[in-house]
């Protein structure tokens, strides 16, 4: 038996145990549904959590004078983790070639933001592109794999998804402004606009246990924005990369950072939308409804 029929099996005899409790009011199921939630959140964050143990643990162990660069030991771990998940089945192929997307579209803005002085990797490496380590690449493809699993766990539909063309457009010109805001005008004000416009009235229905629960889907990328600007107050704590304004001293990232993690937020969901398309929820009932009554 693999290691995801183990974690099936384990997750089916933690609910077989638990199940009874959580029947017996709706306070327990109340409960009991929320545990579900953030079991399941924290599983479809395993790439990134990784990611940030590897951050924090090599800042504080990593020894100053060993032959192998903390950056470059960084790069390998990343690749080791990403070949441990497909070959355990825990990630599917044409996920990860998602992420690879990912890894390619984040060091390419990488180069240039770095070549810019947005930020700066102040440790020395091997494994790098001018100056950007190539685990930089990893650190999006987390966003990507995260992503990729929520839809898959949560059995993710929508209500009112915009027309696919649309969002593929969004997301193209919200990746030319992070390149052309540093020659002209910053469109970023024009991209929220658009994004509230696309994505306004549309809803993502996901089951965190048995019943469908909804929420629209701006706050939905909101919320892993605010996650993904607390990760990265971690990752500039432990140094993996600093802005020019903390080189004299850590602090941290300005809350208006969350603004450029949305519009990452939404990039990312539309390049996994190339392996999980958007399926209208009220369609998949009414097909779920067919199917039962055959």
């Amino acid at each position: 038996m693999d290691l995801k029929s183990r974690i099936k099996d384990g997750v089916a005899a933690l609910d077989r145990r638990a199940r009874p409790w959580a029947e017996r009011s709706k306070a327990h199921g109340w409960a009991y549904e929320f545990l579900l939630f953030g079991l399941k959140q924290a599983w479809a964050c395993l790439f990134g959590a990784l990611m940030l143990v590897l951050l924090v643990g090599t800042y504080l162990f990593w020894p100053h004078d060993a032959l192998l660069a903390r950056y470059d030991f960084l790069v390998i771990a990343s690749v080791a983790i990403q070949a441990l998940l497909i070959l355990l089945k825990l990630e599917r192929w044409d996920e990860a070639a998602v992420i690879a997307i990912f890894h390619l579209v984040g060091t390419a803005m990488e180069i240039f933001k770095t070549a810019h002085g947005s930020w700066i990797y102040p440790e020395a490496s091997v494994l790098r592109i001018g100056d950007v380590p190539l685990f930089t690449g990893f650190m999006y493809a987390c966003v990507g794999s995260y992503i990729a699993r929520i839809w898959r766990l949560f059995d993710i539909t929508f209500i009112r998804y915009p027309p696919f063309w649309s969002a593929h457009v969004l997301a193209v010109l919200i990746y030319l402004n992070f390149f052309t805001h540093h020659y002209v005008t910053d469109m970023r004000l024009g991209l929220f606009a658009l994004s509230a416009l696309l994505f306004g009235r549309t809803w993502f229905v996901f089951t965190p246990d048995r019943v469908a629960r909804r929420m629209p889907m701006l706050l939905g990328l909101m919320l892993v924005a605010l996650f993904i600007w607390l990760a990265e107050n971690l990752g500039t704590a432990a140094g993996a990369w600093i802005y020019p304004s903390q080189r004299e001293g850590w602090h941290m990232v300005p809350i208006e950072k969350l603004g450029a993690w949305y519009l990452l937020m939404t990039i990312s969901f539309v390049l996994v939308s190339l392996v999980h398309r958007p399926l209208d929820a009220c369609v998949e009932r009414l097909r779920e409804g067919i199917r039962g009554a055959v």
